[in-house]
């Protein structure tokens, strides 16, 4: 080979070599920005990547190794009757998560939906996914409030256990759950409630990183700091009032943004906006006790808004919290 053109050969495998190195910093550069869009969850090696949405199977890798869905039921304010009406709806129409919790008091209603359903549709228990929470007021002994939500639930095991607030002894209540993760009888852990600040100090304290926080957001409540600071830590995020909440939801859906983009679509507001959840890399688990409503809050893959779109709805963002915690 010349020197001329050995020359060249040199200068385009640097070229080469400086392409792969941009790519590699976009690459981090946005892992690193919190966003988590709905991608193919394989890395170039086909393994499974924490925190990214499968398209196919609807789900997101947990940090703790297992799968959760993507979109699910809230069963908060649900008297017994109701929610098992509504828990059997969501399954039999393709939704497996459910989230329920000690002081919304319908975990045994919870229970009986999700029993009566794996009878009545042939649903396998590992198939489905529950979520329920530990309220400060049981932190002094979190033993025995596990032990109730595994009786009163019924199901075998807790796939995910949460932390409602922040409050005295919850490191003691935290390091109980662990306990439970290690005996099999929970699966996953989490937290609810839990903001920067928080999290800051309460995570170095524990063994098992959560693999998930359940914060209040939605559009006008949008946590755009708190949302890829935790999603950076490789933990899922949750949102409760994805809809605004009660006595907000009404506005909300009549927002004259989200309807225009409803239209463009075809499809309701309620839909675009859990549809842009999911687009930011954020679980939802919108409440509803409509049969109609239930069904439609799952059917959020037909259409995907584009990144205007996205843009338009995290202008409305107000830093207008609908509830307390």
């Amino acid at each position: 080979m010349s020197f001329r053109k050995a020359a060249t050969f040199i200068t385009v495998l640097l070229v080469i070599m400086l392409c792969l190195s941009v790519c590699a910093s976009a690459h981090n550069e946005n892992t690193a920005s919190g966003t988590r869009t709905l991608t193919e969850p394989k890395d170039e090696k086909g393994v499974e990547e924490v925190g990214l949405f499968d398209l196919e199977s609807k789900t997101v890798l947990l940090n703790s190794g297992y799968t959760m869905p993507v979109m699910g039921l809230g069963t908060y304010a649900l008297d017994h009757d109701t929610c098992v009406d509504s828990v059997k709806t969501l399954l039999a129409n393709g939704g497996r998560l459910i989230d329920t919790a000690y002081m919304y008091r319908n975990e045994e209603a919870v229970g009986e939906g999700v029993r009566e359903a794996m009878a009545e549709y042939g649903i396998p228990r590992e198939d489905i996914f529950v979520i329920t929470k530990i309220y400060p007021n049981q932190f002094h002994d979190p033993e025995a409030a596990i032990d109730m939500a595994l009786e009163k639930l019924d199901i075998g095991y807790i796939d995910m256990m949460l932390l409602h607030h922040p409050g005295t002894n919850d490191v003691k209540a935290y390091k109980a759950m662990e306990k439970y993760v290690e005996q099999g009888k929970i699966h996953s852990l989490g937290l609810s409630n839990w903001y920067i600040e928080e999290l800051t100090s309460f995570l170095p304290q524990l063994t098992i990183t959560p693999a998930l926080v359940q914060n209040e957001i939605h559009p006008y409540y949008q946590e755009q700091e708190v949302v890829p600071f935790i999603q950076e830590k490789g933990i899922v995020v949750q949102c409760w009032y994805p809809l605004g909440g009660r006595g907000y939801t009404a506005e909300l859906l009549g927002d004259e943004i989200i309807c225009a983009i409803a239209e463009a679509h075809g499809v309701s507001s309620a839909q675009v906006i859990l549809r842009w959840d999911l687009q930011r890399g954020v679980v939802v688990i919108p409440g509803s006790s409509n049969p109609d409503h239930i069904r439609e809050n799952l059917d959020l893959f037909v259409f995907e808004l584009t990144e205007e779109e996205m843009e338009a709805i995290a202008a409305l963002d107000r830093g207008e919290k609908h509830d307390w915690y």
